[in-house]
């Protein structure tokens, strides 16, 4: 398996894990979640691939097939009122193919992304994960993290 930047030429894979990803969250969130449509447009994930700000890493395997990705975010606050100029690497999306999951990949994606944040000079990692997504919510534990802040809400109607 070897990890690297993401190229157009991985599309396909990319796509095939954000229906995936998806249909997760669909099945979590039906009210939140749409289903059979996915988070970026091929032009969109063009964009992405070329964004130095935005890096996406893939995972593939010696045929180059697409294993497990990770959508990561460089973000720096500056001058903020309350906020210190801390560097922050946010990890936008980790994925790893339903059918390559407890093979380790996902921990190599992350730690691939972690040695990545400290040499771009990041003072931490941070990430969202769905409520309904306790097999992440472990994952994540398993690596370290541990929550930094707690999004609530009240549904309002039905």
């Amino acid at each position: 398996m070897n990890i690297r930047r993401a190229q157009e030429k991985d599309l396909d894979g990319m796509n095939r894990l954000l229906c995936q990803v998806l249909a997760l969250h669909h099945e979590g969130r039906p009210d939140l979640f749409k289903k059979d449509t996915k988070k970026y447009t091929d032009e969109q994930l063009k964009e992405l691939v070329r964004d130095d700000l935005r890096p996406i890493f893939v995972a593939v395997d010696d045929e180059e097939y697409v294993l497990g990705y990770v959508f990561c975010v460089l973000q720096q606050q500056m001058n903020d009122n309350i906020l210190t100029d801390i560097r922050t690497l946010y990890i936008d999306d980790l994925c790893v193919d339903e059918r390559c999951r407890g093979q380790h990949v996902g921990r190599k994606l992350y730690d691939y992304v972690l040695d990545f944040a400290k040499k771009q000079n990041c003072y931490n990692i941070t990430l969202n994960v769905w409520a309904c997504n306790d097999d992440a919510l472990r994952f994540y534990e398993h690596c370290g993290l541990v929550p930094q802040k707690i999004g609530m809400e009240c549904i309002l109607t039905g």
